[in-house]
């Protein structure tokens, strides 16, 4: 089992991994793509929130690569140096994307609001998945396979899990508008530029698709045993 535990682990690295890989590589390469309308990331964000008729959001800069995210809580659009002030396809298509979640808290997107309320219950959850298990190898908590311990991990990873697929409408929808917004605002012509938008924000897509897949992978790790146990009852 522990094996077994092992594999499982360093296969789920391995995907994260893969993911963070593939969103450098096919960031490098957009970056090496300049945008022919000469705006930078955050000059052409600031458009598109005008446009949308979003002015109560804030665009900051942050040290750091690919740092990027959008804040609803404090209505703040945050962008990596390289991104505020970049001239590229990337920083561009970065820089879209943030609005388009921006946009989505504008019209109140039924799986951005799910995920802001779920963020509380997450976080605890990460902490529990996290921290019990250590706490089981050095205390002897019931054994990992008690079902008071495999209950907890289920909830854990559970609610982890539903975060997870919550997250990947909101993140397909916000590339999904900042495909359509860049060309339609005159932002990056088809062809060469939009491809390297295309690619950067496909690429950024699979590490939430890793991070749902890896959350399903150990909640049924813990699940299929809880089932196994009550069954044997």
């Amino acid at each position: 089992m522990n094996v077994l535990f092992l594999l499982t682990f360093i296969g789920t690295m391995a995907l994260s991994l893969w993911a963070a890989a593939k969103v450098k590589i096919a960031y490098a390469k957009g970056c090496q793509v300049p945008a022919s309308s000469g705006f930078t990331g955050a000059e052409a964000a600031s458009r598109i929130l005008d446009a949308a008729g979003i002015r109560n959001v804030e665009i900051v800069e942050q040290d750091g690569l690919l740092g990027d995210h959008y804040d609803p809580m404090h209505r703040r659009l945050v962008l990596s140096t390289q991104n505020y002030h970049g001239h590229s396809a990337a920083a561009l298509g970065v820089a879209a994307h943030e609005c388009g979640h921006a946009i989505q808290h504008k019209i109140a997107y039924a799986p951005l609001q799910w995920r802001m309320a779920a963020v509380g219950a997450t976080t605890f959850a990460s902490q529990i998945v996290t921290w019990l298990p250590l706490f089981g190898l050095f205390s002897g908590f019931g054994g990992f396979q008690s079902q008071t311990y495999l209950t907890i991990m289920v909830a854990g990873w559970g609610t982890i899990m539903l975060f997870n697929l919550v997250t990947l409408p909101v993140e397909f929808d916000a590339s999904r508008r900042a495909l359509q917004i860049l060309p339609k605002m005159k932002f990056i012509q088809p062809g060469t530029e939009s491809k390297a938008v295309d690619s950067v924000l496909r690429a950024a897509a699979w590490t939430y698709v890793a991070a749902f897949i890896t959350s399903l992978i150990y909640l049924l790790w813990h699940l299929l045993p809880l089932l196994a146990g009550r069954r044997s009852d």
